[in-house]
């Protein structure tokens, strides 16, 4: 773009100060980049640029009708200014935006424009996270996630590595107090149907293939027992009495077989009873039914 607009200057005199102002200004941008740890990332780089053309676009379409060499220093100055802005802001926070944990990330040399390998320390010097409590409930289930947003800037393809200690009480944990139980790329973990024996110290740590530990959290995990049933006792039925203590008055077995045998005994009575008066009165009005057809036959005769 700076050597499009010095080619395009009226005279050879004039490109010849154009040039010697962009050298400079080039100067001015190293410079700059170098008090602020001399790298850049793409998106930091590609804001400054943009908003870099946008302002010399608007210089391009404004009429000169001062000095060219003077605009031409006024526009350099506020590209360094404009790139100054954005290094500011990438270093400050977006450079090592790892607050504990290493980070090794790829950014740009401004003085090469080649690519390189960052080195963010942890501020603590290691790469321990902190302890997090987490609470479930039996049965329930427990989600462990150590993803921070700077895992995304790591080089390579590191994985997570999660393992598990029983409870032990206050007793100080090491690495051979540790199961092993997985290993994926996904930084969270659901622990199902959980157990009260499944409570403990769960460890995650983000590690490369040559074992590099970047980062390492600590998830203290406690289940709390589901309010146990208790079981109701089965109310019995009161013994009957002994028969030593039966008043004249009470029922006994006997009793009860005579009664249901006299009852029986009357109810067949009645049964034959009723079928023998239902059988005479069935007779009774045959008869009567035969008398009345003679007699009216009897009185066609006569007629």
């Amino acid at each position: 773009m700076h050597e499009d607009f010095i080619l395009s200057a009226p005279s050879v005199s004039d490109q010849i100060e154009l040039q010697k102002i962009c050298d400079y200004a080039h100067v001015t941008y190293r410079e700059t980049s170098q008090v602020r740890e001399g790298v850049i990332d793409p998106t930091t780089l590609y804001r400054a640029k943009t908003e870099y053309q946008s302002e010399f676009d608007r210089f391009l379409k404004t009429d000169h009708t001062g000095s060219l060499i003077f605009d031409t220093i006024q526009i350099m100055e506020k590209g360094r200014k404009i790139l100054e802005k954005h290094l500011d802001v990438f270093i400050s926070s977006g450079l090592c935006p790892n607050t504990c944990g290493l980070l090794h990330r790829r950014v740009m040399d401004c003085f090469s424009c080649q690519y390189e390998v960052y080195i963010c320390p942890s501020p603590s010097g290691q790469q321990d996270c902190g302890a997090f409590p987490v609470e479930a409930e039996e049965g329930g289930q427990a989600v462990l996630n150590c993803f921070v947003s700077w895992h995304r800037l790591l080089l390579g393809n590191p994985e997570y590595y999660y393992s598990w200690a029983p409870e032990t009480g206050n007793k100080e944990l090491d690495e051979k107090d540790f199961t092993a139980l997985v290993v994926t790329e996904d930084s969270f973990v659901v622990l199902n149907q959980l157990h009260l024996d499944e409570q403990g110290t769960y460890q995650c740590s983000l590690r490369d293939q040559n074992g590099t530990v970047f980062y390492r959290v600590t998830f203290l995990l406690s289940v709390a027992p589901l309010p146990r049933q208790t079981h109701q006792a089965v109310a019995s039925l009161p013994s009957l009495p002994q028969k030593d203590s039966l008043s004249p008055f009470q029922p006994t077995g006997d009793m009860l077989v005579a009664v249901v045998a006299m009852v029986t005994a009357l109810a067949l009575t009645a049964s034959v009873g009723l079928t023998l008066v239902l059988g005479m009165m069935k007779r009774w009005e045959h008869t009567k039914d035969l008398r009345r057809r003679k007699a009216i036959k009897c009185t066609q005769a006569a007629v």
